[in-house]
């Protein structure tokens, strides 16, 4: 008699030992050693330059947030998650632009009850890897639902982040398959013109953390007037040293030469440019500002626009819809990126 070997199945765990992992692996990121964190900060950065240890602190920071307890309780229930008995594969394909970028989208296929199978971005593999393999470490039975692959081949369904060039790429090959295929997306900030000193460093904090280099980051602003510029510069001089990180600085070297040579006009503090533009995609170390006349002029600006734009941040959130200045990095659990509810597409697998 020939004996059939079944593939094994995974040990399925309840909605709350999901849960309940994660919040553990919040505890421990928050009492992790100062020697585990260092050495971890020391591979991050070998492995990618621009992730420095203040950006993996602040993105670690990010995740403390949302691995509660209660907030991760909070947030699942409208969704009503009954127990998946047959586990779906999903292919996550994770950006790279910044820290642990795609942990949530992670988070919510293994949240869901389904299969993680994850393509980590080569800017990003030391710190995904090592959220993963401290999951692991916490709940064994993760093990059997994430596996970190070179290639995506033939899963149920996909998560897949970059850019509109590679979202097409993305959609020609997993279109047939249920998806969500995210493209190029930005933010901006909107001025009234009563800003202080104290809220252009907020402000601040949304245009340098990451170095400017995620899809929250603010890469345009919207301005009264151009006199507001001069104080915004002015009063950002603590966010200086962003200079001393070099890919950063020849990137603003390089930015502020093309100008020169084009004789166009722009505004310089030494570490950042401002430039007139109708444009949304700011290059690093540039940060566009366009002048609107009114109320009404403003709301049409921000309607054109809207579906490229990921967050908008305002002093004290002023403007419908927006963050208040500093918050842009810090989305809640169901801040979904693109706007697309991650969980609900999950649920419905």
């Amino acid at each position: 008699m020939n004996w059939i070997s079944l593939p094994k199945l995974p040990k399925t765990m309840t909605l709350e030992e999901r849960i309940d992992a994660f919040a553990r692996l919040g505890d421990f990121i928050e009492k992790i050693s100062s020697e585990e964190l260092s050495d971890l900060y020391r591979r991050v950065e070998n492995n990618n330059n621009w992730f420095t240890p203040e950006q993996v602190k602040n993105s670690l920071d990010a995740l403390l947030l949302f691995l509660n307890k209660e907030k991760l309780a909070d947030w699942l229930f409208k969704y009503d998650l009954s127990e998946v008995r047959n586990p779906k594969s999903v292919g996550i394909l994770m950006a790279g632009n910044i820290p642990a970028v795609g942990f949530h989208d992670m988070m919510c296929v293994l949240l869901s009850g389904h299969r993680a199978n994850v393509k980590t971005s080569s800017s990003d593999q030391i710190l995904i890897n090592w959220l993963i393999n401290k999951l692991i470490s916490i709940e064994p039975r993760f093990g059997q639902f994430i596996l970190v692959e070179e290639m995506l081949k033939n899963k149920d369904a996909y998560i897949a982040t970059g850019s509109d060039n590679s979202a097409r790429y993305f959609d020609y090959y997993f279109g047939k398959y249920p998806n969500i295929i995210r493209k190029n997306r930005i933010s901006v900030g909107i001025l009234d013109g009563s800003e202080t000193k104290e809220e252009f460093l907020e402000l601040a904090k949304d245009v340098f953390q990451y170095y400017g280099l995620g899809c929250r980051n603010v890469s345009k602003i919207f301005v009264p007037n151009r006199e507001i510029l001069i104080s915004f510069l002015d009063s950002i001089e603590d966010f200086r040293e962003v200079a001393s990180n070099h890919k950063y600085f020849h990137n603003y070297e390089y930015n502020k030469s093309i100008l020169l040579v084009n004789r166009e006009m722009h505004l310089d503090n030494g570490f950042l440019i401002l430039q007139e533009s109708k444009g949304l995609v700011s290059p690093i170390s540039v940060l566009f500002y366009e002048v609107y006349e009114s109320q009404n002029d403003l709301n049409e600006l921000i309607f054109s626009v809207n579906d490229k734009i990921q967050c908008i941040v305002s002093n004290n959130g002023w403007f419908q819809g927006s963050l208040p200045f500093g918050k842009a990095q810090c989305p809640a659990l169901d801040e979904y990126a693109d706007g697309i509810d991650t969980m609900a597409f999950l649920k419905n697998l």
